[in-house]
């Protein structure tokens, strides 16, 4: 359970223009929490994070923080000085024996900066005016989690980062504290991030902050059942949570392992939400539009100032094919792409293209957009065409702009006035409409909200082609492709049956075979043969059996629980004119879902006996 308050926030008010973000909201955080923070881009969630952590003076309301708090933020600005170098920005004036000593510090500079001499980003001397935008946001992150803080607040920390450095900072942060102690608070459109560190979710909405238990999986439960229960939100929408629902129960095994009871509301909830995708009927169609043959590389070998990147690579794109690529930084996924599109050329072997294959790409800075700067957002997708065919139907590019989040004003706004999101939002329409039968998304998710993310997704359910996305979000890796491969920096791409999960095995083996290569090096000395670390204590029949009876109990007395609740729930409706009543009922509740808290924490500790 959390602690005491570390950060109380009593009524707060944030007047911007015309438009007000925050309403009078009042929230803490405790010491113990661990919350993320989602909403629509533009609606408040960096201005509640600077808010919090007293960086900006609210308009109305006011907050506090607990005695001697030790807070420590990561803003989307970039807080360098670009005459410092890469050993003052993370670890100050401290001695070399001082930070080497401390195992917090070197596990920071190890997983952000590649090693001990940070040679990820040029080495610890290295002045931060020669690094990247991406090796600045390391440091900064790096400069921030290598201090001592109760409270860390972070706006977007995985932005910059591949997937093996979001699950280094995912692993962490959830061992930064002791169970109960710190707090965390972050910002972050990365829903498995969300759902690997975060215990609560708060939604910044339309001037409110709606609290939710759980991380994202949870939360888009807990939101299609309000939804659902309090029948008022759109039918569309509703539908949309729906099915981001059903692909977590169904497509997610790491993310069921839950009360039998959320299993059983969520199955409840999806159970007439079909497939998310017809494979045999888009497949089909795409080999319709391509044909059989698509991009074949033959034994390509590409190299880049000295190093060859690929190695004799054999890779073959089929007609709907839908590939996932991960690696590390500069192993050549971008080569990868432009081999498929023709921007690269091989310095040997062969790329085969089918005749009809028509190729868009996604690009990260979509400067595409500049030279129609001039137009509206409609007026620029109607300049490519102003219909798309989706699935069996044809869809107007006005509805389209919706589905993807252009309200009717910011559908007439000029392309030059539109945020990052936006116009990432609005290149992938013009693309789409544009009807290519080859898509290519490099990091398609920068700057989009979890919401957005979720309508992008489902716009390309239906989007017959073949589709190659290179993410460092392995959320949306999953959700949209069927399969993934990997560049691991050897010259080769690696089909990858296990998914994101078996990279990030292979990268620690990787790791591990190095270091240990080198510690054999450096002492000259042999491990003794047949020598293994000990097995894991085998776990008893008996405890197995006790186990068991624990879960059906708790199993019991959920059930009871949560008819108690819908009884309550029903007599709050019921007594809502009756101020004694009410506050009556809200403690009986609120009693229930604690308790419930409680018994899903010993169901789950029952669980991992069992399994």
């Amino acid at each position: 359970m959390a602690g005491a308050n570390l950060v109380s926030a009593e009524g707060l008010t944030v007047v911007h223009g015309s438009r007000t973000l925050l309403d009078g909201v009042s929230l803490g955080v405790a010491e113990g929490d661990r919350t993320g923070v989602v909403g629509r881009n533009g609606d408040g969630k960096s201005t509640l994070l600077r808010l919090l952590a007293r960086h900006q003076e609210p308009d109305g309301g006011r907050v506090t923080h607990t005695g001697g708090l030790r807070l420590g933020m990561l803003t989307q600005a970039d807080p360098l000085a670009p005459g410092s170098t890469v050993r003052e920005a993370v670890l100050g004036d401290l001695p070399e024996h001082a930070w080497a000593s401390q195992a917090r510090v070197r596990d920071v500079v190890t997983g952000l900066l590649g090693d001990l001499d940070a040679s990820d980003v040029g080495g610890l001397d290295a002045t931060v005016a020669t690094l990247s935008g991406g090796q600045r946001r390391r440091v900064a992150l790096a400069g921030l989690l290598a201090g001592e803080h109760d409270l860390v607040v972070l706006d977007e920390p995985t932005n910059h980062l591949d997937v093996e450095g979001v699950a280094w900072l995912a692993e962490h942060l959830r061992g930064r504290w002791p169970a109960g102690q710190g707090a965390l608070l972050v910002v972050t459109h990365d829903r498995w991030f969300l759902d690997a560190v975060c215990e609560r979710v708060w939604e910044v909405h339309d001037g409110v902050v709606d609290a939710y238990d759980g991380g994202y999986a949870a939360y888009v439960l807990t939101r299609a059942e309000r939804a659902r229960v309090a029948a008022v939100t759109e039918e569309r929408r509703q539908n949309l949570l729906r099915k981001e629902l059903a692909w977590l129960r169904r497509g997610a095994p790491a993310r069921t392992s839950k009360p039998r009871f959320r299993i059983d509301a969520a199955n409840a909830l999806i159970a007439d939400v079909p497939p998310l995708r017809d494979s045999v009927e888009l497949a089909r169609t795409a080999t319709t539009r391509l044909g059989k043959d698509v991009v074949d590389l033959e034994d390509v070998t590409v190299g880049y100032d000295g190093r060859t990147l690929l190695d004799r690579v054999t890779w073959r794109l089929g007609p709907g094919d839908r590939v996932g690529v991960v690696g590390v930084n500069g192993a050549g996924k971008s080569t990868l792409l432009g081999l498929v599109t023709g921007a690269v050329r091989p310095d040997a072997g062969v790329v085969k293209r089918g005749k009809t294959v028509v190729v868009a790409t996604l690009s990260q800075e979509v400067r595409e957009l500049d030279e129609v700067g001039h137009l509206r957002a409609l007026e620029a997708v109607d300049e490519v065409a102003s219909h798309v065919r989706i699935g069996d139907r044809d869809v107007p590019a006005g509805q389209l702009l919706e589905r993807l989040g252009f309200t009717a004003q910011r559908a007439w706004t000029r392309v030059d006035d539109l945020s990052g999101g936006e116009r990432r939002r609005l290149q992938l329409l013009r693309l789409l409409v544009g009807e290519p039968n080859v898509l290519l998304l490099d990091e398609p998710t920068n700057d989009l909200d979890t919401d957005t993310l979720a309508a992008v997704e489902d716009l390309l359910d239906g989007w017959p082609g073949t589709l190659v996305v290179v993410s460092h979000d392995r959320y949306l890796l999953e959700r949209v492709t069927d399969r993934q491969v990997a560049l691991l920096g050897d010259g080769t791409v690696r089909d990858l049956p296990g998914g994101v999960e078996e990279y990030l095995r292979r990268r620690a083996e990787a790791k591990a075979a190095a270091g240990s290569a080198g510690a054999a090096g450096a002492s000259g000395a042999r491990a003794p043969a047949g020598s293994a670390a000990p097995a894991a204590p085998a776990v008893d029949g008996a405890a197995v059996r006790a186990a068991r009876k624990e879960m059906a109990r708790v199993e019991r007395r959920l059930e009871r629980l949560a008819a108690r609740e819908e009884e309550l729930h029903a007599q709050l409706a019921e007594h809502a004119t009756d101020v004694a009543r009410v506050t009556s009922l809200d403690e009986q509740l609120r009693a229930v879902l604690t308790e419930r808290e409680q018994l899903e924490e010993a169901w789950l500790e029952a669980s991992e006996l069992v399994e």
